[in-house]
């Protein structure tokens, strides 16, 4: 095979790879919807607030509200070019809206400004999931009983906020956060978690308006320890700090310092850069 075939091969090989994760996170992201959906769903049917065919109605309104949204959102968001944040949060909110009516998390909602500029189709979209996906990492876990989300526009990026007052204990490199932060690095965005135990955590995140990809500096495999090279090769199958701990007889503590030292090293922000690396590599 002459050169020009041989990139004609790999420039197909990549487009095939891209094409598969593309699909991946669609069906992640309609996943949270769907599972947004039967949390609201279950907290009306559990609700005491309300009698049994109130609660009955309100579950198939709230059905069927879920199956429009899921046949129109993939045809509304290639649509739209440009949303305003105040209409992206006024969607969002629309999506927790059963959840915080009828669930025993308290959300509150900071409204962002409206002079805030517009955000592109994917950033809006991108940056509901996500929020979407931290309130139900949090309803899982069980321990917080109230989270603040608050949005904020600075003209070139989306500042999103997320506080509760849950146990304190989450981390950056815990694996709720995995589909988080490879959703924000999708974006070329960033996260940043602040906890204090027994006060709850902090999720900080910032999603760039004008996108621009970035690669993930090389580094040399000998500048890596031995156990480093092992917790880089499971981290790039995509299993979690709990598989990798036990594979590899070690505590998850352990598995966290050394994802943090392959961050460093790489200069990455995410276990999805330091997968991509190793890919690479």
């Amino acid at each position: 095979m002459d050169a020009s075939g041989t990139d004609r091969e790999a420039r197909g090989g990549s487009a095939s790879r891209l094409a598969a994760s593309e699909h991946a996170r669609t069906v992640a992201e309609q996943a949270d919807r769907q599972a947004l959906t039967l949390e609201s769903v279950l907290a009306v049917l559990r609700s005491p607030r309300v009698s049994d065919a109130a609660a009955r109605a309100e579950a198939v309104e709230i059905a069927s509200a879920a199956l429009v949204d899921l046949r129109t959102e993939t045809d509304h968001q290639r649509s739209t070019l440009l949303e305003p944040v105040t209409g992206a949060f006024s969607r969002l909110r629309a999506d927790l809206r059963p959840l915080v009516r009828f669930g025993d998390l308290d959300v509150q909602f900071v409204e962002p400004p409206t002079t805030g500029r517009a955000l592109p189709g994917d950033v809006a979209h991108a940056a509901r999931a996500i929020v979407r996906t931290a309130v139900l990492a949090l309803v899982d876990g069980g321990a917080a009983k109230r989270v603040r989300i608050q949005w904020d526009c600075d003209g070139r990026n989306l500042l999103m906020q997320l506080r509760d007052d849950g146990s304190g204990t989450l981390d950056v490199h815990d694996d709720a956060m995995r589909p988080i932060a490879e959703r924000v690095v999708t974006l070329d965005g960033r996260v940043q978690v602040s906890s204090t135990p027994d006060w709850g955590s902090v999720l900080d995140i910032s999603l760039p308006l004008d996108p621009s990809p970035t690669e993930v500096d090389s580094v040399a495999d000998d500048d890596l320890t031995p156990r480093e090279r092992d917790v880089l090769r499971l981290l790039a199958t995509g299993v979690g700090n709990r598989e990798i701990a036990e594979g590899l007889g070690i505590s998850v503590n352990t598995v966290k310092y050394h994802v943090a030292n392959l961050l460093r090293k790489h200069g990455a922000r995410t276990r999805a850069e330091l997968a991509a690396f190793s890919s690479r590599a």
